[in-house]
């Protein structure tokens, strides 16, 4: 029988000239808040999180936003416009607002993976009055060194495992330069191919189809017609954003934040390579930080071993 849940909305909220939507569950309003800033760019995962991190509902309010252009939030009139990083920060600093408004908080819990650890980095410095602490997973830190590396997992593995139709491809595509293919569609193929040898899910061979969309098309967060805006708001969002992705440098840029710093990693991450979070974190200022591994995990933690990280989540950031 599905759980009912006492606090259970789905929220339209005008923001900077669009409309964001809010998918919000939990079981007292007194709990903790937390807003979890979803990957890609445009690769939204309320369907995930809703069920991974159902546990924590009984202790703090989940909130997932789809983002500007992505997923529910996107619009054929957004898909016209150009649309910025900083927009996107700007839009969360707002929706934190409005948060803390509904359930007179001071403050809020910040969760990031992925681009959502970009932006929830950037989201921490910038304006940083109503988060509680950080926590981040899949963490980028340096774009062209991520892809680099990012890259050379790909090749190691090809060339190990004498994937013929994998050697061609790579050697097609070529590696980065400066963090960047030459296309997109040549930025797909790496990713299939990380996909394929693990690097997103550990001991797992997928592909994106398998690991992204169908999850998607099984969820019952969203309908058909959504499912065609979560399409078109991904191609949007990697169009409009990826090069700002990339261009992060968060060892020169980010030196400090001014609240509690959680990263959440998995050991066998090739998507955003954990060392160069690592590096970051270890140089970072902040009133408190810790890394915690995940040891059976790649790119998602929250989902490959999400009992253990809703303990930490539970036990470590709440109480912190």
């Amino acid at each position: 029988m599905k759980q009912k849940y006492p606090i259970d909305e789905h929220l339209k909220v005008p923001v900077n000239g669009t409309t964001l939507d809010l998918r919000i569950r939990g079981t007292n309003t007194n709990n903790p808040v937390v807003l979890f800033l979803h990957g890609g760019p445009g690769i939204c995962d309320r369907h995930f999180v809703l069920r991974d991190q159902a546990p924590l509902a009984d202790v703090c309010t989940l909130v997932c936003l789809d983002q500007r252009g992505s997923g529910k939030s996107y619009t054929r009139e957004q898909g016209k416009r150009e649309m910025s990083v900083d927009q996107v920060v700007e839009d969360a600093r707002i929706v934190v607002e409005f948060l803390c408004d509904k359930f007179r908080k001071d403050k809020i819990y910040l969760v990031g993976h992925s681009y959502g650890s970009f932006l929830g980095v950037l989201l921490c410095q910038r304006y940083p009055k109503h988060i509680a602490a950080y926590v981040g997973l899949g963490q980028l830190a340096d774009g062209p060194e991520n892809e680099r590396i990012s890259y050379e997992f790909v090749w190691n593995e090809a060339q190990k495992r004498g994937d013929a139709k994998a050697i061609a491809d790579l050697t097609r595509i070529g590696a980065p330069v400066h963090g960047f293919y030459k296309s997109l569609d040549d930025l797909t193929v790496q990713r299939n191919y990380m996909t394929k040898f693990g690097g997103a899910a550990h001991g797992e061979s997928e592909s994106i189809f398998t690991s992204m969309v169908l999850p998607v098309l099984r969820s019952p967060e969203y309908t058909l017609f959504d499912l065609i805006r979560y399409a078109n708001g991904a191609y949007y969002n990697l169009r409009q954003l990826w090069e700002s992705v990339i261009a992060c440098e968060f060892m020169k840029t980010v030196r400090s934040l001014d609240m509690p710093v959680f990263i959440t990693q998995g050991k066998f991450d090739r998507n955003t390579p954990p060392e160069l979070a690592k590096a970051w974190l270890d140089a970072l200022d902040a009133p408190k930080k810790e890394w915690i591994w995940f040891e059976n995990s790649a790119h998602s933690p929250i989902r490959e071993e999400s009992a253990r990280w809703n303990e930490v989540f539970r036990e470590k950031v709440l109480s912190c």
